[in-house]
C-alpha cells in the first residue's frame, strides 16, 4: 500500500475526493478516502470499474445506491490500555490458553469453523486454499505484520499430543500500530464465554508488554461487537467497502 494520497477530479477538474491507493483480493483497492467536493459518487462509478472501494458511510451508501456492491460494513474499534473492565477468571476446567505458537495446520479447523454460514463474515471458500492464501499469510505477518506475543490460543486438554487448537486471538504490529486481526472459537468444540476470556488475556499480556492500545474492525451486524465494547474497546471510525 503507498502512503502518497492520490486526487479525483471531477468533470470540470474539480478534486472532488483523495485516497489511497492498494490491493484487495486482487483487486485495485482506494482506501482512506476523503470526500472533499460534490461529485464524488459519480467520479468513482465512472472511473473505479473493478476496483474496491472503502468509504465513509454517506459515500458508501451513495455509491450503493448507484449500483455498488456492498463488500463489508465495518467499525474500526480501540482499546487503550490498561483495560478498564477485564474480564475476571481462567479459562474453563479441560480448556488452556496458550501461546500463538502452533503451525497454521493445525489452527486451521477452529479458524474455520468459527464462520459458518450466516455468520456476518462467512466467505464461501474451499479450507485448504484458505489455508495456503489467507490463514499461512497471516500468521507468517506477510498480510498484515508481525505476530504479537500477547496472541493466544485456547486448546482442549483432553486431546492428544499438545491439546487440539478451540479458539485464538491474533494480534499483530501493523503499520496502524498494534492490530488485532481475529479474535475466533470452534462453535461446536468449546464453550460460550471463551472468547471473551482469551481477548481478556491478550489485552493484559498487551499490557504487560507495554503496549498503550489495540485496534480491530468488526462487521457490521456481528453480536462481537457488544464483547469488544465491554471489554473497553470504542468506535473510532465506520466504513463501507464496496465492489464497482
Amino acid at each position: 500500500m503507498t502512503e502518497e494520497r492520490r486526487t479525483m477530479t471531477g468533470p470540470h477538474g474539480v478534486p472532488v475526493c483523495s485516497y489511497r491507493e492498494g490491493v484487495r483480493d486482487g483487486s485495485p483497492w482506494a482506501y482512506a478516502i476523503e470526500d472533499i467536493g460534490p461529485g464524488a459518487a459519480d467520479a468513482i462509478m465512472s472511473r473505479m470499474t473493478g476496483w474496491a472501494v472503502s468509504a465513509p458511510v454517506e459515500l458508501g451508501q451513495a455509491l450503493l445506491d448507484r449500483g455498488a456492491r456492498l463488500v463489508r460494513h465495518m467499525h474500526v474499534m480501540r482499546c487503550d490500555l490498561p483495560v478498564a473492565e477485564p474480564v475476571g477468571g481462567t479459562a474453563p476446567d479441560g480448556f488452556l490458553l496458550v501461546p500463538c505458537d502452533r503451525p497454521p495446520a493445525e489452527i486451521l479447523p477452529a479458524w474455520f469453523a468459527a464462520y459458518p454460514p450466516g455468520h456476518p463474515d462467512h466467505q464461501p471458500r474451499d479450507p485448504e486454499k484458505a489455508l495456503e492464501e489467507e490463514l499461512v499469510p497471516l500468521l507468517s505477518g506477510e498480510e498484515i505484520g508481525p505476530l504479537l506475543a500477547c496472541s493466544v490460543l485456547a486448546v482442549r486438554e483432553d486431546s492428544a499430543g499438545k491439546g487440539e487448537v478451540v479458539g485464538g486471538v491474533f494480534a499483530h504490529d501493523s503499520d496502524r500500530g498494534p492490530w488485532i486481526a481475529d479474535v475466533f472459537r470452534h462453535p461446536d468444540r468449546s464453550p460460550r464465554g471463551l472468547g471473551a476470556l482469551m481477548l481478556s488475556a491478550t489485552l493484559a499480556r498487551a499490557g504487560a508488554d507495554g503496549l498503550s492500545g489495540l485496534g480491530l474492525v468488526v462487521t457490521e451486524g456481528n453480536p462481537a461487537r457488544h464483547l469488544y465494547k465491554r471489554l473497553g474497546f470504542q468506535v473510532t471510525d465506520t466504513t463501507m467497502t464496496v465492489a464497482i
